[in-house]
């Protein structure tokens, strides 16, 4: 005996995709950040927003600050080197005090335990080693992983921007279609895997130069500063290409 046709409702659902999962992934990522293309915001805010406003700015520039101002104040001229212990303990216990703050005021902790597990693995490599330069490895491997992400995704022509954007404006994987869509994705992809390599071929150098002052500098001058204007460009990208979705 025949079984009846399954009505549309009963029949399974398509399993999501990689691209999809990962599209989700990002997305999510991006509009907790605030930088959701369909939200009311204005191009200020949206940036503001994702770099954490005051707080957000402070936690992710303190602790590097701290630890190269107390290394280069505390050089020893005979033997070059700084107090390496102490500009460990006051960048990484900056880190704390600010997911100690956010934990008494119950606010959300992403941001400030990143924080401070970004600078307790990066004082663990100088503190094993002995060598002040070694801090600066954790940012170095998350640049290279970042940068070749962006690069990979845009010579294959899976933009991860065009991945997280397609899932804000709920299109999936359809930008692809577009070739107006693609080539923009293609392009700001580009751009963020150039940051992340700039910043590589410029520090990269001067660690191998053993030059801490130099490198503790120009990370700062090399993260949010120029964080800041691109996530601007690629927010007005995007609008530009969804201008229904501005309306």
């Amino acid at each position: 005996m025949t079984a009846p046709d399954q009505a549309p409702e009963d029949q399974p659902e398509q399993e999501p995709t990689a691209s999809d999962l990962l599209g989700a992934a990002l997305g999510s990522a991006a509009r907790r950040a605030g930088l959701d293309p369909a939200a009311e915001a204005s191009t200020g805010h949206v940036v503001w927003h994702a770099m954490g406003g005051w707080r957000g700015i402070l936690e992710s520039v303190l602790p590097g600050l701290v630890f190269i101002v107390v290394y280069t104040l505390t050089i020893d001229p005979e033997s070059g080197d700084g107090d390496l212990w102490l500009s460990l303990g006051l960048s990484v216990g900056i880190a704390a005090v600010f997911t100690v703050v956010r934990l008494i005021a119950r606010q959300p902790i992403t941001a400030a335990v990143g924080g401070l597990v970004a600078a307790g693995v990066a004082a663990a490599f100088a503190a094993f080693t002995g060598e002040a330069s070694n801090n600066f490895i954790p940012g170095f491997v998350t640049n290279a992983l970042y940068g070749s992400a962006f690069l990979i995704s845009a010579l294959v022509g899976w933009s991860l921007i065009g991945l997280a954007v397609g899932f804000l404006m709920g299109e999936g994987t359809a930008w692809r279609r577009d070739k107006r869509k693609r080539r923009a994705f293609f392009w700001l992809a580009i751009a963020w895997a150039g940051l992340f390599a700039a910043r590589l071929l410029v520090q990269l150098p001067l660690y191998f130069a053993d030059n801490v002052t130099a490198l503790g500098t120009l990370k700062l001058i090399m993260g949010l500063p120029l964080f800041a204007p691109l996530v601007a460009v690629t927010w007005l990208a995007v609008r530009a290409l969804y201008p229904r979705a501005a309306e």
